[in-house]
């Protein structure tokens, strides 16, 4: 199996079915973990020199981080529905989580010195958008955009409708070449529904020394080092991805594919 897809275990003692670090996958900013916890289930991590973003996928919590009790956060019934809820704690802090029921929230970590307060992300504080046009329609939403408070991370929500593609016209930002391109790591967390579908993702650099296409499962993460890397839902299936995005300067410059850039100046 390709070392840019991870599968989700079984959950530990803690929940936890995704562990990815910096370490594990290879590169430098991006962390990634996912926790499945049951209701009165509690969680409590101290961030060290990484922010954190808690993403409530699904249920609710009631939550705290540094030192201030946010009460209950959360409510929706999976990540399809809209209106997610999030948790910011900043570098050199605890956070702490309790689920009021069953619940799924993703851990988005990148380095940071903390300069930033903790604060609970609304959902009326995130901005959604629909990108693109026929086949190539997809509905994001802008948990942390570069145009809000964090040192690094970058965290978004997208729903791809069933027979769409997502990334496309294929992008990539792996070089550290501003105004032009920006570098940034990305995580692609995939959900399915109904959750017996796929997704097809294509990781590829423009010399093809890496070129791989991936089918994700429901619960798959794909990790995307550099690369190009359009994702496509199969007819039938909505795809759900949660991207986490970080590196050396917190801001999104991609570089369309020139093969398939035409897609964008006809339209």
């Amino acid at each position: 199996m390709s070392k840019l897809l991870v599968k989700p275990s079984k959950p530990d003692s803690s929940g936890r079915i995704h562990a990815i670090t910096p370490e594990s996958a290879g590169w430098t900013y991006v962390g990634f973990e996912v926790y499945q916890l049951k209701s009165g289930q509690s969680l409590k991590q101290t961030t060290g020199n990484r922010e954190a973003c808690i993403v409530m996928l699904s249920g609710k919590a009631h939550v705290g981080a540094a030192d201030q009790d946010f009460g209950v956060i959360g409510g929706r019934s999976s990540p399809f529905e809209p209106d997610p809820w999030s948790l910011y704690a900043p570098a050199h802090s605890e956070w702490s989580l309790r689920a009021e029921t069953d619940c799924e929230i993703a851990v988005c970590t990148a380095p940071a010195e903390g300069k930033l307060p903790a604060r609970v992300i609304r959902p009326d504080q995130v901005g959604q958008e629909t990108r693109g046009k026929g086949t190539n329609t997809r509905h994001v939403r802008n948990i942390l955009p570069e145009t809000e408070p964090a040192e690094s991370l970058l965290v978004v929500e997208v729903i791809t409708p069933s027979g769409h593609w997502s990334s496309y016209p294929p992008h990539k930002h792996d070089r550290d070449m501003l105004p032009h391109e920006s570098l940034l790591e990305e995580t692609y967390y995939h959900r399915l529904n109904p959750p017996t579908g796929f997704a097809l993702q294509r990781v590829y650099t423009d010399d093809r020394l890496l070129d791989e296409t991936l089918a994700a499962s429901n619960g798959d993460v794909v990790l995307v080092p550099k690369g190009y890397h359009p994702v496509g839902a199969p007819h039938g299936y909505e795809l759900y991805y949660l991207n986490v995005m970080a590196g050396p300067r917190r801001i999104w410059k991609f570089y369309n594919d020139p093969d398939h850039e035409w897609m964008l100046k006809t339209a």
